[in-house]
C-alpha cells in the first residue's frame, strides 16, 4: 500500500502567454456532476478582465498580420498537442459533464477534429467571404475580409470542451484575438486548453482564458472600449440583454446566444464570418478613354 500523498493540480488563469493567479486572490470550488470536489479554480476579477484585454490588443497586430496559411499551421500544431493529451481531456470532460469514459472520449475526439476543421479554413475563408465585384466603369472592385479585433467570448456553459473550441477556434482562425470566459461550473477543460496553447506556437495574448463568475467577468468586457466584439454564447437570456446594452456604448459587434442542439454537428462558416469586417478596394483597370485602348 502506497503512503504517498497526491499532488493536486493548481489551475491558473492564462493571460498574455503567462499563468497568473487572479489578482483578487479568490478561488472557487469546482465539482463534478455528483458534487464531488475536483479543484479550486481562480475567480477572475474586473482587473483580470482588463489585463486580458490589454494582452489581446498587444497580440492583435502580429497575429492578424500573419499569413492565413501560417495561422493554419499554428492551429494545426495545437490539434497535434491536443491529441497527445487526449487521455487528460477525456478525464476532465467526463468529470465536467458527467459522461462515461467512452462518451467523453467521443466528445474529445470531436473537439480535436473541430480544431483541425477550423485550422483548414484559415486560408480559404477569404475566397468564400470576399472576391471581385462587378461594377460599371474601368475599375477593379475587390472585397476582402479582415479581422474585427479583440473579441470577448463567453464559452458555452454546458459543453465544457467541444462547445468551447467551437466558439474560440473560429475567432482566432480569422485573425482576431480572444478573451475567453470559461464555463462557470466546468472551467477545467478550458484552463487545461490554455496549457496546450502556451506550449504550442500560438503567440502569447492571442487567446486569454479567464475562469470565475460569468456575469462578473463579462460585464467589464462588454463595456470595455477596446473590445471590438463579443460572443454571448455562454450567457442566459437576462445576462445577454444586459451585456448587449453595455456593448452598444462603443458599437461592439454582438453575436447573440444561438441555441445549439448538437455541438458535434458541422458548424458551417457562420462563426468564421461573424467577426470579420469587409474591406473594399477600387483600382483602375488601365483603360484609356472611350476608345477602350489599354496598357
Amino acid at each position: 500500500m502506497s503512503d504517498r500523498l497526491s499532488v493536486f493540480k493548481t489551475y491558473k488563469l492564462y493571460v498574455g502567454g503567462k499563468f497568473p493567479r487572479s489578482e483578487s486572490g479568490r478561488v472557487y470550488e469546482v465539482t463534478d456532476s455528483k458534487g464531488n470536489w475536483l479543484a479550486n479554480a481562480p475567480q477572475s476579477s474586473r482587473k483580470d478582465a482588463r489585463d486580458a484585454v490589454v494582452a489581446a490588443r498587444k497580440a492583435f497586430g502580429g497575429w492578424s498580420g500573419a499569413t492565413a496559411y501560417n495561422r493554419g499551421q499554428v492551429l494545426y500544431r495545437v490539434a497535434e498537442m491536443l491529441e497527445g493529451r487526449r487521455d487528460q481531456f477525456v478525464r476532465e470532460v467526463a468529470d465536467a459533464e458527467g459522461l462515461g469514459k467512452s462518451k467523453a472520449a467521443a466528445v474529445v475526439d470531436a473537439t480535436i477534429d473541430r480544431w483541425v476543421w477550423y485550422a483548414g479554413w484559415t486560408d480559404k475563408i477569404a475566397q468564400v467571404a470576399g472576391g471581385g465585384n462587378p461594377v460599371a466603369g474601368p475599375f477593379f472592385n475587390l472585397s476582402s475580409p479582415e479581422p474585427t479585433g479583440v473579441v470577448a467570448v463567453l464559452a458555452p456553459q454546458e459543453s465544457s470542451f467541444l462547445g468551447l473550441v467551437s466558439v474560440v477556434a473560429p475567432v482566432i482562425a480569422t485573425g482576431n484575438t480572444a478573451v475567453v470566459v470559461a464555463s462557470e461550473k466546468a472551467p477545467l477543460p478550458a484552463l487545461s486548453l490554455a496549457e496546450v496553447l502556451a506550449t504550442s506556437d500560438v503567440p502569447g495574448g492571442v487567446v486569454n482564458v479567464l475562469s470565475g463568475r460569468t456575469a462578473e467577468i463579462a460585464a467589464p468586457l462588454a463595456a470595455h472600449q477596446d473590445v471590438n466584439a463579443i460572443d454571448l454564447a455562454g450567457a442566459d437570456e437576462v445576462l445577454a440583454k444586459e451585456l448587449e446594452i453595455a456593448a452598444a456604448d462603443n458599437l461592439k459587434r454582438v453575436l447573440r446566444p444561438q441555441p445549439v442542439d448538437d455541438w458535434t454537428a458541422t458548424p458551417g462558416t457562420d462563426r468564421l464570418t461573424a467577426f470579420l469586417e469587409t474591406k473594399t478596394v477600387w483600382h483602375p483597370t488601365g483603360a484609356l478613354g472611350a476608345s477602350g485602348s489599354s496598357y
